[in-house]
């Protein structure tokens, strides 16, 4: 059973397209993305937001 929905994939694939194109903002702040990490955080927080499925944030990248 896999862990994460084709959905959330693209959620992810288009967060990492974005990226390279240089026009993914983060949050509220609203600066550019240059950090593969935290692009395929954003696609997966989008799933999430979207009801897509994908696991829990793990304790370890809550409190970092």
């Amino acid at each position: 059973m896999p862990k994460y929905s084709k959905a959330a994939g693209k959620k992810v694939e288009r967060a990492m397209h974005e990226k390279k194109e240089g026009t993914l903002k983060s949050g509220k702040s609203g600066k550019k993305v240059k950090s593969r990490k935290q692009a395929i955080a954003i696609g997966l927080s989008e799933a999430r937001k979207a009801g897509k499925k994908v696991p829990k944030k793990s304790s370890r990248a809550k409190s970092s």
